[in-house]
């Protein structure tokens, strides 16, 4: 049976070697669009003509012997929060409504474009990326593929879910404390948080400068690594993007993880969970032959000062919207952004303090390993609505705790993917392959084993009608 949702590799290979037109493809991907996101809520805007015209583009490159690039024709989409050209950057808000539109798009969709890329729209999040849940009380929340009653997670929860649910083979999402890994957990695709400033975030509306990163998701770690090479390189229209010379991930693939020193984060994150999460990591483990445990130190002080210097620079950001048009955001956003607003600047500056110890005591730690395990989520999809769960005996709001073991990670700036796990006849569930800065490429080495081995697969979700 052939594969009902092809990857960008695959797609594009058919679109160079003229087995297919890149028109046709984004035709379809439309066509998808059209009767899946009513029901799911992905896409905030559509871009179907600018795609065709674009998709013609390649087509015709293609015709006069020209080789568009390693993306040809392949369709995809990008968070709300990418500026595209002649489209106001929403980023989840109502207010952005009122700017003006971008005159040029985001560096990394420049990118994607001059690789043959065809981007098809922009799509749901969280207001300003502040959550975990994408229910966006201006634009309605988005739904999990895999149970429409059930959150996306987010704050990239439209990106997250049509690629699972195969509106498209890619998108493009935004990672503070977690925006990228647990929605791609709760919804069952590959995604990479790279390390900090190693990707532009140039053209993209921010949410916490200090913490913010850009990256994909897609449904094999082939995609992963040839979107993360053709996205790497210096941009000084970021101020933090590295100038470190791009290292090539995709060739890496092939290699498997000999060599590797692989274990598994023990104390804090190995407890708060459902029991599954943690079974999950040790499925990897097992299949890995990691038998090492490690200790990542003080990990909930780590997550304590990730939330003071969130709401102390996310909230600094929106002073003057906070003061003259409250009644325009999203309440669970106000709310938490005026709390910041009233957090005293010493507090902030001790959280910049801890997180430069934290951060060499956990480098110190990649002396000794090379991989660490973790788990994504600490239990599968809450229920649209759901407000409050019992983890590990301890009643919890959900809305800031999905990301409990992404944050202190995402803290630091760790280059992590998180895989997800093979479980036919279950949700969704995640692992977080850690690894040390600007060492994406024996992450993406570890993904790709499990995913060779058939450990880590993107389910195909059985979308309902209603």
């Amino acid at each position: 049976m052939a594969n009902p949702f092809p990857d960008a590799t695959s797609i594009a290979e058919s679109v160079r070697g003229r087995e297919v037109s890149a028109k046709s493809v984004v035709a379809a991907a439309l066509a998808r669009i059209g009767e899946y996101n009513p029901r799911l809520n992905c896409f905030t805007t559509i871009l179907a003509d600018r795609a065709l015209a674009d998709a013609e583009a390649v087509d015709q490159a293609i015709a006069q012997g020209q080789d568009p690039g390693p993306l040809a024709g392949v369709p995809f989409g990008v968070k709300d929060l990418f500026d595209i050209a002649g489209v106001v950057t929403l980023a989840g808000s109502k207010i952005n409504r009122d700017r003006p539109p971008a005159t040029q798009d985001a560096t990394l969709i420049t990118r994607l474009k001059q690789a043959g890329a065809i981007l098809v729209g922009a799509q749901n999040m969280d207001e300003y990326a502040y959550g975990f849940v994408t229910e966006n009380s201006h634009y309605g929340p988005s739904r999990n593929p895999h149970d429409l009653h059930r959150i996306t997670g987010g704050s990239s929860g439209g990106s997250v879910a049509s690629v699972a649910a195969g509106m498209v083979p890619f998108s493009l999402g935004s990672d503070t404390n977690g925006s990228i890994r647990v929605p791609a957990a709760l919804c069952g695709i590959f995604g990479l948080k790279p390390t900090y400033g190693r990707l532009s975030r140039a053209g993209t509306y921010p949410f916490v400068g200090s913490l913010d990163h850009l990256g994909p998701f897609t449904r094999s770690v082939r995609d992963l690594a040839l979107i993360f090479d053709l996205l790497q390189g210096h941009d000084p229209a970021d101020p933090v993007c590295t100038t470190r010379p791009p290292v090539p991930c995709l060739p890496e693939l092939t290699k498997g993880i000999d060599g590797l020193r692989i274990a598994v984060a023990d104390g804090y994150f190995a407890q708060g969970g459902e029991p599954e999460a943690f079974e999950t990591v040790a499925r990897v483990a097992d299949a890995l032959a990691a038998k090492q445990t490690i200790t990542i130190p003080e990990a909930h002080r780590a997550r304590a000062a990730a939330f003071i210097i969130t709401a102390c620079e996310g909230s600094n950001l929106h002073l003057q919207d906070l003061r003259q048009r409250p009644q325009d955001f999203d309440p669970a956003t106000r709310d938490r952004f005026l709390a910041g607003a009233l957090i005293p600047a010493n507090w902030y500056l001790q959280a910049q303090r801890f997180r430069q110890w934290y951060r060499d005591r956990v480098r110190e730690l990649f002396t000794q390993v090379d991989i660490i395990l973790a788990p994504t989520v600490p239990c599968v999809a809450p229920l649209i609505g759901q407000t409050t769960w019992v983890l590990d005996g301890v009643e919890m709001l959900v809305r800031p705790n999905v990301g409990l073991f992404t944050q202190p990670l995402s803290f630091i700036g760790l280059p992590i993917v998180s895989i997800p796990l093979h479980r036919p006849g279950y949700l969704p569930l995640g692992v977080q392959v850690i690894g040390a800065p600007y060492q994406e490429a024996s992450v993406l080495r570890v993904a790709a084993f499990l995913e060779a081995h058939g450990i880590a697969s993107a389910p195909v979700p059985v979308i309902p009608n209603s």
